[in-house]
Parts: C-alpha cells; sequence; structure tokens
C-alpha cells in the first residue's frame, strides 16, 4: 500500500493560506485590551524593521542605474498614482448596488496604496526584465506613496479617511524614518542582509500577519463584520479583477505604445499594476483606526489575485522567444527553448526570492 504523502507543490501559495488562517484565528480569539496593545505594538516594530531592511538592501549602484530611466519611473507613478485613483472613482457608480460605501472606501483605497517591492522585483525577475529598474520603481513607489497616499486619502475618501498632520508623522516615523536608517547603515549591515535574503522574506510576510491579525482583531471587537455578505465579497472580487486585467493591459500596451523595450515593458507591468500590501496596511491603520479592518479586505484579496495572476503571466514571458534568444536559451532558430531542462533551470535561477507580500 502506498503512503499517503504531503504534495510538493501545492496549487494554493502557503502564504495565502497563512493570510487566511491568521484572519481565522482574529475572528475566533481577538485581541483585546493588553493583548490589543501588545499585537499593535508588535506589528508597527515589524514593519519598521522590514522597511529598515528594505533600505539596506537597495545598493547606490542600483539607485543610481534605475535613476537614469526616468521615463520609466514616471510611467510607474503615473500608473500606481493616477490612473489607479481614476478608475477607483470611476467605481463609485456600483454605489450600493454592487459594493456597500464601507467597502467602496477600502476599494478606492487600495488604488492610492504605493506599488509592490518584494514581488515587482521576483516577477521582472523571472520574466527577463529590467530588473534594477524594477527594485527603483517599487522603492520609490513606496517613498512617494508615505506622503501622497494619505494626502489623496484625505481628499478622495474625505471623513472616514482620518488624516491629520499626526497621522502624517506616524507614516513617516514607520516607514520612512527606518528606511532611511537602512540606507544610512547599509555599509554595515548590506552584506549581512546579501548573505541571509530568507530573513527579508520572514520578516516581510510575518509583519504582514502581524498586521493583518492586529487590524482584523479591532474589526471583531467592534462588530464591523456584521456589514459584510458573502454575495457582496463575490461582487468587491469580480470587481478587482476587472481592475487588475485594466492595469495589466494598460500597463503592458501603454508602455509599449510609449517605445519602452522589452524588459523595461516587463517592470513597467508588474511595478504599475500591482499594489503594496505592506505598505497599505500600516497606513490604513493609521487612517482608518476602528475600521481599518473594513478597510483594508480589498487590499489584501487584491494583493492575493495579483499575485496569482502575475505568477502565471511572469512564467509565460520568461518562455518569449525574444528572452530566450537574448539568454542563449533558443533552440537552432532561435525562435524556441533550447532544451526544456534548461530552460526550467533559467526560470528557477531568475526566480531568486520568490514571490513575497511586498
Amino acid at each position: 500500500m502506498k503512503r499517503l504523502a504531503w504534495p510538493k507543490r501545492l496549487p494554493i501559495d502557503p502564504y495565502i493560506l497563512a493570510l487566511l488562517a491568521t484572519v481565522g484565528v482574529a475572528a475566533l480569539f481577538p485581541a483585546r485590551g493588553t493583548g490589543a496593545d501588545l499585537a499593535s505594538g508588535g506589528a508597527t516594530a515589524a514593519v519598521a524593521l522590514l522597511f529598515f531592511l528594505y533600505g539596506a538592501r537597495l545598493s547606490t549602484r542600483e539607485a543610481v542605474d534605475g535613476l537614469r530611466n526616468w521615463r520609466l519611473h514616471l510611467t510607474v507613478v503615473a500608473c500606481t498614482f493616477a490612473l489607479f485613483p481614476l478608475l477607483g472613482l470611476a467605481a463609485e457608480g456600483l454605489v450600493p448596488y454592487v459594493l456597500t460605501p464601507a467597502l467602496y472606501s477600502g476599494f478606492l483605497f487600495l488604488t492610492l496604496v504605493p506599488s509592490t517591492v518584494q514581488s515587482s522585483i521576483a516577477f521582472t525577475s523571472i520574466a527577463r526584465g529590467n530588473v534594477p529598474a524594477a527594485i527603483c520603481a517599487g522603492s520609490f513607489s513606496s517613498l512617494i506613496g508615505i506622503f501622497l497616499t494619505p494626502l489623496l486619502a484625505a481628499a478622495l475618501i474625505g471623513g472616514q479617511a482620518g488624516f491629520s498632520a499626526d497621522s502624517l508623522v506616524k507614516i513617516v516615523l514607520q516607514l520612512l524614518v527606518p528606511f532611511v536608517a537602512g540606507q544610512l547603515l547599509r555599509r554595515w549591515v548590506g552584506p549581512f542582509i546579501a548573505r541571509h535574503k530568507k530573513v527579508l522574506g520572514y520578516v516581510d510576510r510575518g509583519s504582514i500577519l502581524l498586521v493583518v491579525y492586529s487590524a482584523f482583531s479591532l474589526g471583531m471587537v467592534e462588530g464591523i463584520w456584521s456589514q459584510v455578505t458573502p454575495l457582496r465579497l463575490l461582487a468587491l472580487l469580480g470587481v478587482e479583477a476587472v481592475l487588475l486585467s485594466v492595469m495589466l493591459a494598460v500597463s503592458w500596451f501603454g508602455a509599449k505604445r510609449l517605445g519602452f523595450s522589452r524588459e523595461d515593458r516587463i517592470a513597467i507591468q508588474f511595478a504599475g499594476s500591482k499594489k503594496s500590501l505592506a505598505g497599505g496596511l500600516p497606513m490604513a491603520s493609521v487612517l482608518f483606526g476602528a475600521h481599518a479592518s473594513l478597510a483594508v479586505l480589498p487590499l489584501m484579496l487584491f494583493h492575493q489575485m495579483q499575485l496569482m495572476v502575475c505568477a502565471v503571466i511572469a512564467k509565460r514571458r520568461s518562455r518569449d522567444p525574444e528572452a530566450l534568444a537574448r539568454d542563449g536559451l533558443a533552440g537552432p532558430e532561435g525562435t524556441g527553448p533550447a532544451t526544456a531542462p534548461a530552460r526550467d533551470a533559467a526560470v528557477r535561477t531568475a526566480a531568486g526570492t520568490g514571490t513575497r507580500s511586498g
């Protein structure tokens, strides 16, 4: 008789299962009182450490190389902080028939969040795109978003987003200051981080799980979840699927129309079509307070959707004849892979650290 074995490759990313499990734990055992304060403090410290590691990871040479491609960065910024919000505003016509006012506020907030860092880099690498540009685009978007996201939230969402000078200071202290400290100390801590790349992944994912648990615990205590029905959640998923499809298409074909190379178009598509859970969650906690759990629900769903969809796209891009020919993996005619093992080995090498929360 054959023994049952755990499958080597799960159809669902284990991190998605961890997120769902964290929401379940928060629903069954929400943090209250002192426990809530400890969870919130731990989440704040973990996110600060995450952005410190981001700063220490970005080398000066990578930043300079990326800065030279200023047209690419302007395109990513336009996708992230102009086109996304415009689509978010257009979705207001779906209220109250498809989205409730509370879910729409969260949906609009997700369109204001900066781009990802880790997953943009990973997917660009897998697809054989311009990795230095993706590193800089994601990092610059995160830094700009520290100031721009709260301002846009105050202007577009209004009173539901409690923007103030105090909230901006909290966001800057939690995200920008650790990032700058990482840059300043990179000379000493950078080599250690380079030797222990998995540390960044653990901190990345762990910090998100802590923030999710803290936010959803607060939502359970405040009784916010009575406002959401399964049908509304399905409707939200449908709206987000349309949003992601539009942004993936516009970022790819728009960049092609603007004359960017294939490598640059890949970086633009993956950095310009995604939203950061690591950057959005702490901002939502500051801006929305007790209503943060409902506000970040659209962002959480969109984040998982973008990871799964972009993983498929990145793999397909990695097998493009143009990319294979450039890397010496094409067959004799230059139109197909030389061998399946060589092709797959190259894809695994390019994947690097894989997808992370970003």
